[in-house]
C-alpha cells in the first residue's frame, strides 16, 4: 500500500471516531487532576486501549501508561506522547472545586488525540503496513508545580525529578525509543512544527527562618517575613541586568506567609522559577537570585535554606524531522496556516536532547493558557486534524522500510547522552 493510500485510510478511521475523540477529550477536561495525581485520568486512558485490545504498561512515574503498536517490522520506534495533567486555574467552570485545578493549557486535547490515533491505528489495520513500531505514551506531570510536594515526593525516593518526561528518561523508557512527536494546542489560529524559541529553567524551594515572639513584641523575635520581602526586592534589583535577548522570567510566589497574625512570622516560604532562553542566561538569574535571597535573610538575622531543582532544559531541534511534521501540517491545514515553529517551556525539550523531537503547536484554543478563559473553540482543528497531522507524520517516517524514520535518526546528532544528562542536569548519581 503506497503512503497516499495509508494516509487516507487513517484520516478516514480518525473521521469515523471524531466524536469519541472529543467526548474522551471533554471528559478529562470535565475531571482535571495535577501532576503525578492523575489517577481518573490515567483510568480513563487505560479503558480506551482495553476497549481496543491494545497491551499497556501502567503506573510509570507513577500515573504513566504505554502503550506500543508492533509495525510490519521494527526498523524505528515513534513515540506519540500527550501530557495527562491540569494547572491550578480555580476560576474556570470545569476547575475542581477541592484542588482548583483545570485544564487550561489543552492537555486533554494531547491525551484525545494520542488516544484518537490509537484507534485509527488499529481500525485501519495500518500498522501492518508500516516498517516501524509506534509506541503510544500518556506521561505525568508536564506542568512544574507544586514544588515542595514533588520534593516529597523525591526525598521518599519515589521520584527523581519534578517532571514525568524527566522520569522516563530516568525509568528507562526512552531506550529503545528513537524519535518523538507530540502536539499542544495554542490560541494563535496557526500550525506550527518544532519551536526554536522554548525556554529552560531551574526551580527553587525557598525557607525563611526567623524566630516567633508575640507581634505586639517584635523586638523579642525575627521577622521571617520581612526578610523574605527584602529578597524579593533584591531580586527585583536585579532585574535591569538581565539581558533582553535572554527573555529572563523570575516569578516568585509566596506559598506560606506566617502562622497567626499576632505571631512574627518565623516560618516563610518561596517558589519560584529562574527562566530564561538559554542555559547560560538560566544559570546567571539562578545565582543572582540566590544571592538576592540570603541578603534578605542577612539583613533581619534570619537563616534562609534555598532547594534549587532541575527544571526543564531550552530546546534542541531536528530540523529533517520537523520538516517531515511541518509538511503535513501544510497539508491538512493549509500552507498560509503553518508558521514558524513556537516554543514553550517544557522537558519534551529535555528529551529533544537525548532523541529527535517534534512538539508541534496547533490552533484551536481560545482565551489565555493557564487562566480561567481557556477553552477549545475550534474542536476539529485542536483534537481531528491535530491527530491527523500526527498519524500522517508517522506514516511518512515509518513507511517503505521507515526510509525516513531511519534517515532521522542516523542524521541526529544528540547534545547529551542519557547518562549524561542524567548527571550533568539532573545531578543524579550514574
Amino acid at each position: 500500500m503506497d503512503i497516499k493510500e495509508m494516509k487516507r485510510r487513517v484520516c478516514q478511521a480518525v473521521d469515523d471516531n471524531a466524536e469519541k475523540i472529543i467526548a474522551l477529550g471533554e471528559s478529562i477536561f470535565a475531571e482535571p487532576e495535577m501532576g503525578f495525581k492523575e489517577f481518573k485520568t490515567s483510568a480513563k486512558v487505560k479503558k480506551v486501549l482495553d476497549d481496543l485490545g491494545v497491551a499497556h504498561q501502567d503506573d510509570v512515574a507513577i500515573t504513566g501508561v504505554i502503550a506500543p503498536m508492533k509495525g510490519r517490522n521494527s526498523n524505528v520506534r515513534l513515540a506519540l506522547m500527550g501530557e495527562l495533567d491540569a494547572i491550578v486555574a480555580p476560576g474556570h467552570r470545569c476547575a475542581d472545586p477541592a484542588t482548583g485545578a483545570a485544564h487550561s493549557c489543552g492537555h486533554h486535547v494531547q491525551i484525545a488525540t494520542v488516544m484518537g490515533a490509537a484507534m485509527a491505528l488499529k481500525e485501519s489495520g495500518i500498522m501492518s503496513e508500516l516498517d516501524g513500531d509506534i509506541v503510544l505514551m500518556a506521561v505525568p506531570a508536564e506542568e512544574g508545580v507544586e514544588l515542595e510536594y514533588r520534593q516529597s515526593l523525591i526525598d521518599q525516593g519515589k521520584l527523581s525529578f519534578i517532571g514525568g518526561k524527566q522520569e522516563f528518561i530516568k525509568l528507562g523508557v526512552f531506550d529503545d525509543i528513537d524519535m518523538m512527536l507530540m502536539q499542544h494546542t495554542d490560541n494563535s489560529r496557526k500550525a506550527a512544527a518544532g519551536g526554536g524559541t522554548g525556554m529552560g529553567f531551574v526551580a527553587k524551594l525557598v525557607y525563611y527562618k526567623g524566630q516567633e515572639s508575640h507581634a505586639a513584641l517584635p523586638f523579642q523575635g525575627v521577622n521571617a517575613l520581612q526578610a523574605a520581602k527584602i529578597g524579593l526586592i533584591a531580586i527585583d534589583a536585579q532585574r535591569e541586568t538581565f539581558r533582553d535577548q535572554d527573555m529572563v522570567r523570575v516569578h516568585p510566589i509566596i506559598t506560606k506567609g506566617g502562622d497567626l497574625v499576632n505571631v512574627v512570622p518565623a516560618d516563610v516560604r518561596i517558589e519560584t522559577f529562574c527562566r530564561a532562553n538559554n542555559m547560560a542566561a538560566v544559570e546567571d538569574a539562578s545565582m543572582k537570585v540566590n544571592r538576592a535571597l540570603k541578603a534578605g535573610a542577612d539583613a533581619v538575622g534570619a537563616e534562609v535554606k534555598i532547594v534549587d531543582i532541575p527544571g526543564y532544559m531550552t530546546p534542541y531541534e531536528c530540523p529533517e524531522m520537523k520538516a517531515v511534521v511541518e509538511q503535513n501540517l501544510k497539508e491538512i491545514y493549509g500552507e498560509e496556516n503553518v508558521v514558524p515553529g513556537m516554543g514553550y517551556t517544557t522537558e519534551a525539550n529535555d528529551v529533544a536532547h537525548l532523541i529527535p523531537t517534534v512538539h508541534c503547536t496547533i490552533g484551536g484554543a481560545e482565551g489565555i493558557a493557564h487562566s480561567s478563559n481557556y477553552e477549545i473553540a475550534d474542536k476539529d482543528s485542536a483534537y481531528i486534524r491535530a491527530t491527523k497531522a500526527l498519524l500522517c507524520s508517522a506514516i511518512d517516517l515509518l513507511a517503505n522500510g521507515a526510509e525516513k524514520g531511519l534517515s532521522v535518526k542516523k542524521n541526529f546528532q544528540a547534545p547529551m547522552t542519557k547518562e549524561q544528562y542524567l548527571r550533568e542536569w539532573g545531578k543524579l548519581n550514574v
